[in-house]
């Protein structure tokens, strides 16, 4: 079932240790099947050299497991609860990546402070607010992905337009159209957080980047009239 996607989510978590986004069992990513609502996730706590794609567990949108003997990523329900309301995410990353991790213990966006960052995320990449203790304990994981929800609603931000979040006291989530892409968006954000965080280490009242030239980065590479690259 899924062979393809199993895959692919293999590959991509493959991709975090690589890019030295995750230590030990510190991230996952998942991909979703939109033709069959069904969603593959990398296995709770199983070290990624031990990892294959026959170990990915498929899932519905309901959390039911439908395939696989490993119990899901326990963080499966903030998957889920981002793929019922993005139907443009085809694949999410969770890291720990430490200078992302940072700023959410901090509590803090990540400001736009140069083109690099506006070369992905058309503005600052946002923090949420803390779970209460109610929503930790009625639902952590599924509580933490309608606290994303809950952000981009109130900040009216649009998913494709800023691929990723950081949750506070957390650590990041990122999506993209597949898991590879997701993968991606996780690697472009650490590294944004990096960046910002000696930026304002040299300067703690640098301003944000000017929006004219956010504007420019941002849409040359994903506006209706893109220019940058080869083209398709």
């Amino acid at each position: 079932m899924l062979e393809n996607l199993k895959k692919a989510v293999y590959e991509a978590n493959m991709e975090l240790p690589a890019y030295h986004l995750v230590v030990f069992t510190w991230g996952n990513v998942s991909g979703i099947d939109r033709g069959s609502g069904l969603m593959v996730i990398k296995p709770s706590g199983v070290p990624y050299e031990e990892l294959s794609p026959d170990k990915m567990v498929v899932m519905d949108l309901q959390g039911n497991r439908v395939e696989g003997d490993l119990n899901p990523s326990t963080d499966a329900e903030t998957h889920l609860a981002l793929y019922r309301a993005f139907p443009e995410v085809g694949g999410i990353v969770h890291t720990h990546s430490p200078y992302a991790v940072a700023w959410a213990q901090a509590g803090k966006d990540i400001p736009c402070l140069g083109t690099t960052q506006a070369d992905y995320f058309y503005g600052d990449i946002p923090c949420t607010r803390s779970l209460t203790a109610e929503e930790v304990e009625e639902a952590y994981e599924k509580n933490t992905g309608e606290v994303i929800l809950e952000t981009f609603r109130e900040r009216n931000l649009n998913p494709v337009y800023i691929p990723g979040v950081i949750c506070r006291n957390h650590g990041p989530f990122a999506w993209g159209r597949n898991p590879r892409e997701a993968t991606y968006h996780a690697a472009v954000l650490e590294e944004c957080a990096k960046m910002a965080s000696y930026t304002v280490a040299v300067d703690p009242k640098v301003g944000e980047i000017p929006k004219h030239v956010l504007e420019k980065h941002f849409m040359r590479k994903h506006g209706p009239h893109a220019y940058y690259g080869q083209g398709k």
